[in-house]
């Protein structure tokens, strides 16, 4: 049953009380009207219920707490994205004697969570009108209203806990000097539409299972903010108790079918509706044309007071039956809702293209990429170059907008449950959303499956490539890619950034367990994984529902950097300069790779790090702009025909602006970046910089042409959804059969020794035997099959423990 947090009264400023906190007061009624639409002030009127304290900050809920205990936690795109928090004293703290402080500064998204502890129940904040807290202004005077920082701050609804919950989002910004009250009504709170950990739950703001609260902090540089007293206020709002949603947001349908809309009437506790609902409808705009492609469709809908909840009304939408071939066509079904929340955004339903060439699966892969790229625009090109991450998408309506080529998951960008049902049924819904647009070319959707379907709980964990290498099976390598590729085609994802194919020449790099080993030719060996993972170089394979497209990384010498040539960080070996010979480079770093190519890899990932071929004249290069390498030695010289995909944000280090940037990045070869966040400022960048003539057509259609060929070969015009029939085997017994295998092949022993040195082997039955390294531990963490796992699988493959008995 949800619990009620037990009301208190406001507090009020204590004497002696600094003058932002008493300004801020005084100040209250004026914020509320501007947030709220409405001035109830900091007390509550003698109809309100008291005001009921969520958080306090006087160290009853501890920092740096996880779930599933009571936690404050920080989060972030990567470990320089998570914010700073403390709970200060500070004489001026509205409530109490401490206030939350902190620091921060973000280059992709942070912030930080309090979710209530999963095994209390969750809070009942249905009799409020919304939260409210003090928010202390960084701002050295006050600016115009909307102009200072945006801080988006999120509630969680529903679900088994905080992590499984549903998002409800809104925004302020800071706009003040000193301590103010910012009050937001929960009228204000609209469906998160760009990321639900569960893939939503019901689109309705209930307000009766509440499970914490979290604020997103501004990125693009450093800041500070102070927090204190985090508490519902004033009267619930009528308006809150019903709403109407969709079954989904676009509703593909053949030329000459009927599309039919699901509109459901729901309510907070799902009890009946208190007083009518009437949704009004009407087809308008889109790019199809009414009375030629379908019939258009007016009308309303009234959901009568007590009408159950979940009540579901359908309008359906007929389209034309059409003799020519046509390329999709969207018909937006326009909604009016009254006496309960609307959607957050109309549905629309798109009559399928069909009948073009391109479409014809029977045609060789050729003639349908030439069909479908004479007939893109320059801003459909330049979106087929776009990766971005999934987590970043402003609105899941992007995806058409924008017309992107991909989306991935980077590290810990996962859904809740992280299941691989949950995996197949998210990714599915991106694929939805690029259902409408105009050629309904499909994402390519990529994940970091690097020992095994690693993001996945439950998923088989195969030893990193250290181990693999270690084994020195070729057979075993193949068999865990094959393995690896089943399990991440199961959950919808068609696309791996793996193997990695350096060859690592320092122990001393932090990345050297991604390798193979220090032997071009070992890594060369191993590379039979390539094959598990595509099937056959010519790519006949990608098609099936066992296959993944994989990528060679990192284009080239990422394994051979010299230490302390790096500047990005204080760890001076990584990201930084491979300096070699012409010789040494082709024997070493290039041969893995020319290798994978006789192998047909479908892609490449060039590295962050900096090649110097001694002798050349040209001092280090970043390996996103050398031309040399990806243009001449890659593509031209070894005959490379996938496309080549940048690291994450990697352009970005390349010296000179953004433009140049992407201008030098594509110019050098590569044909999709991964912006991850930046996707808006890439296409718009991209287009302008073709526009002004510094990249030729010529290279956005070579590069345009490679990315759908792989695309065609995966067979995802076709089927673009998840094909979950191996959903099952995920994780299963044959599978860890085969990880345990390789696991236990790659324990090496380096020295036996001889008899009178005390030799090792043969073991003694009642012998002990210490396992020593960097962390000898026990089952609890380090298993064999190395780190970069969601979580460690139960019955996993064996682990080092402190000692051994015979």
């Amino acid at each position: 049953m949800p619990r009620t947090p037990h009301p208190r009264p406001r507090p009020r400023p204590r004497k002696g009380r600094a003058g932002p906190a008493t300004a801020a007061l005084a100040a209250a009624a004026v914020l509320a009207t501007l947030l709220a639409g409405s001035s109830t002030g900091p007390a509550a009127a003698a109809d309100e219920p008291a005001p009921v304290l969520v958080d306090r900050f006087e160290g009853e809920v501890p920092l740096g707490n996880n779930p599933p205990a009571d936690a404050i936690f920080t989060w972030g795109g990567d470990a320089d994205d998570h914010p700073q928090l403390k709970l200060a004293e500070r004489a001026d703290a509205p409530e109490g004697d401490k206030v939350l402080e902190g620091a921060y500064d973000i280059s992709a998204y942070g912030g930080f969570s309090h979710e209530f502890a999963v095994d209390t129940p969750p809070q009942n904040w249905t009799a409020h009108q919304g939260i409210r807290f003090w928010w202390y202004g960084q701002n050295t005077a006050p600016l115009p209203p909307g102009s200072g920082k945006k801080i988006n701050f999120e509630i969680k609804d529903g679900g088994a806990n905080g992590g499984a919950s549903e998002l409800w989002t809104t925004s302020f910004t800071d706009d003040w000097e000193g301590w103010h009250l910012v009050e937001i009504p929960f009228a204000d709170f609209v469906y998160r539409a760009d990321y639900q950990p569960v893939g939503g739950i019901d689109q309705v703001l209930g307000l009766n299972e509440m499970w914490g609260y979290a604020l997103t902090l501004p990125g693009g540089g450093p800041g500070e903010f102070a927090l204190d007293a985090v508490e519902l206020y004033g009267k619930a709002d009528p308006a809150l108790t019903a709403s109407v949603v969709t079954d989904a947001a676009v509703h593909p349908v053949k030329n000459g079918e009927t599309a039919r809309v699901a509109l459901s009437v729901a309510t907070t506790g799902s009890v009946p509706i208190e007083e009518p609902v009437t949704v009004t409808y009407a087809t308008k705009g889109g790019t199809a044309e009414p009375g030629e492609d379908y019939t258009p469709v007016t009308g309303s809908h009234t959901f009568p007071a007590g009408t159950a909840s979940g009540t579901t009304h359908q309008v359906t939408v007929r389209t034309a039956k059409a003799s020519k071939p046509a390329e999709a066509r969207t018909i937006p079904v326009e909604l009016t809702v009254t006496g309960a929340k609307a959607p957050r955004e109309n549905p629309q339903v798109v009559i399928d293209a069909h009948g073009l060439p391109y479409q014809n699966a029977e045609l060789p892969v050729k003639r349908r990429v030439a069909d479908l790229l004479g007939r893109m625009s320059p801003a459909e090109k330049a979106g087929q170059m776009t990766q971005a991450e999934r987590n970043a998408l402003r609105a899941p309506g992007d995806i058409a907008a924008y017309g992107l080529g991909s989306l991935l998951s980077g590290g810990g960008s996962v859904p809740t449950p992280n299941t691989a049902a949950a995996w197949a049924k998210m990714v599915d819904a991106y694929q939805l959303r690029a259902q409408a647009t105009r050629f309904q070319i499909p994402l390519i959707y990529g994940v970091d499956a690097v020992h095994g379907h690693n993001n996945v709980v439950g998923a088989t964990i195969m030893p990193h490539n250290i181990g693999i290498g270690a084994g020195r099976d070729p057979k075993s390598a193949g068999k865990t890619g094959a393995i690896t590729a089943k399990e991440v085609r199961a959950t919808g994802v068609p696309w791996d950034f793996a193997p990695c194919v350096c060859v690592t020449r320092d122990e001393r790099w932090g990345r050297s367990y991604e390798a193979f080993g220090e032997d071009p030719a070992l890594v060369e060996a191993m590379e039979t994984v390539i094959q598990g993972m595509q099937g056959s170089p010519s790519g006949k394979d990608l098609h099936r529902n066992d296959k993944v497209l994989g990528s060679a990384k990192h284009f080239v010498g990422d394994g051979g950097t010299e230490y302390g040539s790096a500047t990005t960080g204080s760890y001076t070996i990584d990201q930084g300069i491979t300096k070699v010979t012409r010789e040494e480079l082709e024997a070493v770093h290039l041969s893995p790779f020319e290798e994978s190519v006789k192998r047909g890899v479908g892609t490449v990932m060039p590295s962050y790090s900096s090649l110097d071929i001694l002798g050349d004249g040209q001092g280090p290069v970043k390996m996103h702009a050398n031309a040399e390498m990806i243009n001449g030695v890659l593509k031209d010289r070894m005959g490379f025909e996938g496309f080549v995909i940048s690291d994450w944000q990697a352009i970005d280090q390349i010296p000179g602006d953004y433009p140049s940037d992407v201008r030098t990045s594509i110019n050098a070869g590569l044909d999709m970046i991964m912006v991850p966040t930046a996707y808006k400022d890439f296409t718009r960048t991209l287009e302008d910089e073709v526009e002004a003539g510094r990249i030729s057509e010529a290279r956005i259609d070579d590069a345009v042409a490679r990315v759908l060929t792989q695309k065609f070969r995966l067979g995802l015009f076709e089927k673009p959804y998840a094909d979950t029939t191996h959903l099952d085997k995920v994780g299963s017994a044959e599978h860890r059969a085969v990880a345990r295998e390789a696991a236990a092949k790659s324990q090496v022993l380096l020295k036996n020794g001889d008899k009178k040195d005390g030799a090792v082997l043969p073991l003694k039955p009642s012998q002990k035997v210490y396992v020593a390294g960097s962390t000898p531990t026990t089952s609890a963490t380090r298993p064999a099959a190395g780190r970069s796992a969601g979580r460690a699988p139960p019955e996993g493959p064996p682990r080092a423990r402190r000692s051994w008995r015979a």
